[in-house]
């Protein structure tokens, strides 16, 4: 028979108001009377009414996070913070996978509208943000990435063009002029990456040559790997690559070995997200490091914020702190 509310109160010692008032996280709670109520629905096994309790509530102290990839580090890495910084708020994060597909996307945004969840953070691939409206969501959302939010939503997002810029002029800044670029596919990271990646180049008075910007067909370590491999098949070789995520870097680094080529003694690499790979790699890689916990930080009080009635608020539009990490595969 499963644990009662008033099992949990008989264990404890108090009454059936208090185990729910502790449940329900009211305040005037004592320090010792909450410990025995934890202890007691601990040791019971109890576990709360989620949908009675959201009814009482208004809310579930649930929300959603929408991303393309789990198997990915860097969506790995963000959605592990983002539970971190949701859970320092008494809120947990349901995690769905989209793998970037139209389909999935429509479902996070039209399937999701019970009683389960109260907002949904949501890092979109084929969705285009400024077209969504309130009304197609039916949620309080935070939108990830580089694609604008439209004025609907609010967005936390680095700014790629900068960054990629950055990156590039790194590669300029060790003496390289023959700079490839793996990534520039038809993804909005990609569009994005691909004009900081020309900003640089035009700031250094260096063409960009379309035979050394390299689409692939994904962001994974085999599509680096099969770059790199083109690259170096040209007549003329880059010295050095940018790769629009690290993923992509450490494929592209695997060639280079294969071939009996050192990073970057004659081909300097970077990459872009600074996953935890990339610093446990020889060489380490240089890379491009948003300030994650930041990021998830903000996106999370951004979303508590909308889901606590501040809907007629401006939409907010965040710009992630990131570093230009400087490691052994551009610097030796």
């Amino acid at each position: 028979m499963a644990t009662r509310l008033s099992d949990v109160a008989a264990q404890a010692g108090v009454s059936v108001k208090t185990v729910s008032n502790v449940i329900n996280d009211y305040p005037h709670i004592t320090a010792r009377t909450r410990a025995k109520v934890e202890a007691a629905i601990a040791a019971l096994g109890y576990r709360p009414n989620v949908s009675a309790r959201s009814l009482r509530k208004g809310r579930s102290d649930f929300i959603a996070l929408a991303i393309p990839e789990m198997a990915s580090p860097y969506f790995a890495e963000l959605g592990a913070e983002i539970s971190r910084a949701a859970k320092r708020r008494g809120i947990t994060v349901l995690i769905d996978q989209t793998e970037g597909e139209s389909a999935a996307e429509k479902v996070v945004l039209d399937g999701m509208r019970g009683q389960l969840i109260d907002g949904i953070i949501f890092s979109p691939i084929t969705t285009v943000p400024a077209k969504l409206t309130v009304a197609d969501v039916g949620k309080p959302l935070v939108l990830l990435g580089e694609r604008p939010a439209g004025g609907q939503f609010d967005r936390v997002a680095v700014n790629s063009v900068q960054a990629s810029c950055d990156a590039t002029t790194h590669l300029i800044s060790i003496g390289r002029r023959r700079i490839a670029a793996i990534g520039v596919g038809g993804t909005s990271t990609g569009a994005v990456r691909r004009k900081g990646y020309r900003k640089a180049l035009k700031a250094a008075g260096l063409p960009h040559d379309p035979a050394l910007e390299l689409a692939g067909t994904g962001y994974h370590r085999e599509d680096g790997a099969a770059s790199m491999r083109e690259l170096l098949a040209l007549p003329e070789p880059p010295d050095a690559v940018f790769c629009f995520n690290d993923l992509l870097a450490l494929g592209a680094l695997r060639t280079l070995a294969d071939a009996g080529l050192r990073a970057p003694h004659d081909v300097a690499v970077i990459g872009f997200d600074d996953i935890e790979d990339g610093r446990y790699h020889s060489p380490t890689l240089s890379t491009i490091s948003p300030d994650k916990e930041w990021l998830a930080d903000n996106a999370v009080a951004l979303l508590l914020d909308r889901i606590a009635g501040n809907g007629e608020a401006a939409h907010r539009d965040l710009t992630v702190p990131y570093t230009l990490q400087i490691r052994e595969s551009t610097a030796g």
